[in-house]
């Protein structure tokens, strides 16, 4: 597979399905209500400025998908962090450098925004996904996450 014919690109409304799909085959089951939500608040209002992206083959398919969103912060004052909240690479097109490639244009793109930090979680339980977001230079946060079982 040539990577170098694919492209990414700003996250349409349009892409729906086929991040449902992407997300389907990397979690083994389906969480169509998340991305509703997800694509509701993303498309939906008049305030989003759009920063989750794509990545699609020369013929349109969408093979990558990084959602994410910029803090407001208090009364709409903007705060220069943003959050990476879901990131995925069809399997059969992962290892091919699409997920780096998607971080590095997300970063790109929240840095002309003027965005100087960008958080994320991931699971103790992870470390296949802890080690590819250490691979593309995020390291522990100075905050601790805190839980409590109810």
């Amino acid at each position: 597979m040539d990577v170098s014919t694919m492209r990414t690109r700003l996250m349409k409304a349009d892409d729906f399905e086929a991040v449902v799909g992407i997300d389907t085959k990397v979690l083994g089951s389906s969480r169509p209500d998340y991305y509703e939500m997800r694509f509701e608040k993303l498309f939906g209002s008049r305030y989003y400025l759009p920063v989750s992206l794509v990545t699609e083959k020369e013929d349109g398919t969408v093979v990558g998908f990084v959602m994410g969103e910029i803090y407001m912060g208090q009364y709409g004052i903007f705060q220069e962090e943003a959050t990476l909240d879901t990131i995925g690479v069809d399997p059969d097109y992962q290892k091919l450098g699409i997920g780096e490639n998607l971080i590095n244009e997300f970063v790109e793109h929240l840095r002309t925004l003027g965005v100087r930090r960008i958080h994320t979680l991931v699971g103790l339980d992870e470390p296949k996904l802890m080690r590819f977001f250490s691979a593309n230079q995020f390291g522990p946060s100075s905050t601790i996450a805190l839980e409590r079982n109810l």
